[in-house]
């Protein structure tokens, strides 16, 4: 997966909020794996996935047409940023333990 950037947060979370609560650690797994794949298949040929793109969590989760960014005030779409938080700490710290 590329380098992730606010707005990758932002894109993942208002895909989330557009699933019901029961999907959404599914709808999470799945976006980051296509985008695992996405960037492994930029990585490997020099170019963006046909289907996928380049490998970034925002464009995968942009082409799943999300609903628009709710305010913060609410407490549906802050748990929606904090899941993504919280997969991204655990995807960073699975990548750090296979690099040794």
């Amino acid at each position: 997966m590329r380098p992730v950037l606010h707005g990758d947060v932002v894109a993942v979370a208002r895909v989330l909020y557009g699933q019901p609560l029961v999907e959404r650690a599914l709808v999470l797994k799945r976006l980051i794996r296509t985008a695992d794949w996405a960037d492994g298949f930029r990585r490997a040929t020099g170019r963006m996935h046909p289907v996928w793109g380049d490998g970034s969590l925002m464009t995968v989760a942009l082409a799943a047409k999300p609903p628009p960014e709710p305010r913060l005030d609410d407490v549906d779409y802050c748990g929606c940023m904090a899941m993504v938080f919280e997969a991204l700490v655990r995807e960073f710290s699975r990548e750090d333990l296979t690099v040794s």
